[in-house]
């Protein structure tokens, strides 16, 4: 059977199983049994292949186990087999996996290699594993989110177009960040109608794919180290499904990527998935906004009415940033600590997560929506959101994710504006919640001419963001296949080892990117050293390093013994700016060279460094 009619198929019987309340995945995802294998995500990292195959249901008498193969020169070679995780939880609804992980170690990440997964004697599902493209000079990254399938908003109509311009852009990976699945008590079926919407990009390119609150089954989410959330909305912090549920849904998204840094589970036995995934010679740090994030119930600033809204804009917000309250952990803090100082096999430094580190909106769900303040935005609580802007700025990391249904770029600040990293928030694949970037109070910091939405402004929180581009909806947006009026879409980053340049461009649905225009405000290039915008105190001495070329300079304040920041440079001269005068270790390459002393802005003095 043809993929595309399989897929028409199967979101007809999605939407019959949903307006009866069918809750047997084997009345109503029994199909042809050569198509029982759906898709297949993978990434390569370290020279370890992770393949994760998803799978439709079984039927009782067949076989539980499923092959891997690569073609050789000899023909087809099997490599792995494997036991099908059917069903590790018992007969709750949604706790199905029907999943195939396949692990390779010392696998050669230096050339391509087509494979096929197996099952019985006919279900085949052929894919290529990617060569790992260290030599090419731009590494393309396509990326989503809000995959909502309700056809108000959108969601019933084809993915067709977003997986053609993958292909067109030929992108490197894929990068869907949250919501793949909008239904809160069926994520197995649901996530079986995303995988064969976009199982001709999965199979073919490494993703990351990472779910947010919808994949769990609650509106919104405070993971809170993984209490149990009892309260309504999820406002007392933790999961509102059950343990098994929520790990069923992290195992069909993110079983396929490079080994968690720490593994170690959080409370009822949830388990983590931050990592890095190095592919290209850029290092991605893979991040978990919200599970550790402390919950609303925390802070309440209202006695009745939704804990997490700020009521009025007299409000002081200040003071519902109380000590203790957590955003990232300290857990993937630590991780962003290491990961900041680690660039082996990396030219560049990215961060995927769920959603920016800032409060991106103003008007929510509909026109004249104000809200003045979203704790369910990482803008919230402003010292863990410091804490993260700061960790990623020291490692000159750009920031790429989604979930605000509205796609930005801004530059962030944590000091004054401009100071850290800039971030893109993706636009939804089809938009459910429509928000609008409308501030009242502009800072200014735009061009002339420039619309006052753009440029510097304090978000909700008081955080200082500098707006470079939005793509709002209109007024009195359409449902349906006019998507643009909702601001649907997606991204692409275009990340050039070369020249250390990163492009953002921010795409409608439904057209043709070698042909059309993105939105307006796109595209936006940045340079690499843009991503710790902090304004120099002074300069140390010019660099001029004998025996490399771009080596990894990380400094260190004598003073205090913190690492400033890390940065692989472009070729053998860099001249190092810092926030305060002093004495400063720089380590290049690991070698430490002491006692090299900043005064002044702009030195003129140039030393030489020989490794």
């Amino acid at each position: 059977m043809n993929r595309l009619i399989l897929t028409v198929l199967l979101t007809a019987a999605l939407s019959h199983a949903a307006k009866n309340g069918n809750a047997d995945p084997y009345v109503e995802l029994d199909v042809p049994r050569d198509q029982v294998i759906a898709a297949a995500l993978y990434t390569v990292h370290d020279n370890a292949l992770k393949l994760n195959a998803q799978l439709f249901p079984l039927k009782p008498e067949e076989a539980r186990d499923v092959r891997l193969e690569l073609q050789t020169d000899a023909g087809w070679k099997e490599v792995s087999r494997v036991k099908i995780r059917e069903n590790p939880y018992g007969n709750q609804r949604g706790d199905l996996s029907w999943t195939a992980l396949f692990r390779i170690e010392d696998w050669d990440d230096s050339k391509d290699a087509a494979y096929r997964v197996r099952h019985g004697k006919n279900a085949i599902f052929e894919g290529l594993i990617r060569k790992n493209p260290i030599d090419q000079e731009e590494i393309v990254v396509a990326g989503f989110t809000g995959n909502s399938v309700k056809a108000g908003h959108g969601g019933d109509i084809s993915r067709q177009d977003l997986v053609d311009n993958v292909k067109a852009a030929d992108a490197d990976l894929l990068f869907f960040s949250g919501d793949q699945v909008y239904n809160h008590t069926r994520h197995y079926e649901f996530w079986i109608k995303f995988c064969t919407d976009f199982a001709d990009i999965l199979k073919d390119r490494p993703t990351v794919s990472i779910p947010d609150d919808h994949d769990v089954g609650q509106p919104n989410m405070w993971g809170q180290n993984g209490k149990v959330s009892t309260a309504p909305g999820a406002v007392d912090g933790g999961y509102h499904m059950p343990a098994s549920y929520v790990k069923e849904v992290e195992w069909a998204q993110t079983a396929n990527l490079p080994d968690p840094y720490d593994p170690t589970p959080i409370e009822q036995g949830i388990g983590v998935y931050y990592t890095e995934l190095n592919w290209g010679r850029v290092s991605f740090a893979i991040l978990e906004d919200r599970k550790f994030k402390s919950g609303p119930n925390e802070v309440r600033v209202v006695e009745k009415g939704r804990a997490d809204h700020v009521p009025n804009a007299e409000f002081d917000v200040t003071s519902i940033d109380k000590p203790g309250l957590k955003l990232l952990g300290d857990r993937q803090l630590e991780f962003l600590d290491a990961w900041g100082q680690d660039w082996t096999d990396a030219d560049f430094k990215v961060a995927l997560s769920q959603t920016i580190f800032c409060g991106g909106a103003h008007i929510h769900g509909k026109v004249g929506g104000r809200l003045f303040g979203d704790l369910d935005s990482n803008g919230w609580p402003q010292t863990g959101r410091n804490k993260a802007v700061d960790a990623l700025r020291k490692a000159h990391a750009f920031h790429y994710a989604g979930d605000q249904h509205l796609a930005t770029v801004f530059h962030h600040g944590v000091e004054t504006f401009g100071d850290a990293n800039y971030s893109f928030c993706v636009p939804s694949i089809a938009n459910l919640y429509l928000r609008w970037w409308e501030p009242m109070e502009p800072k200014g910091g735009w061009k002339p001419g420039q619309d006052p939405i753009l440029g510097n402004h304090l978000d909700t929180f008081g955080n200082p963001v500098t707006c470079l581009a939005v793509a709002n909806p209109d007024k009195a947006p359409n449902g349906g296949d006019k998507l643009t009026t909702r601001a649907a879409g997606f991204g692409i980053v275009r990340l050039n080892k070369k020249t250390r340049r990163i492009t953002m461009e921010c795409w409608p649905r439904n057209v043709d990117i070698k042909k059309d225009k993105p939105y307006p405000g796109w595209p936006i290039t940045i340079d690499q050293t843009d991503n710790y915008g902090r304004k120099a105190a002074a300069h140390l001495p010019t660099l001029k390093i004998k025996g490399t070329r771009n080596p990894v300079i990380k400094l260190i304040d004598e003073a205090t013994g913190e690492w400033i920041y890390c940065l692989r440079i472009q070729g053998d001269t860099f001249q190092p700016k810092v926030f305060k005068k002093g004495t400063y270790t720089v380590e290049v390459d690991g070698k430490a060279f002491k006692g090299m002393e900043a005064n002044q802005l702009n030195e003129t003095k140039v030393v030489e460094l020989a490794l």
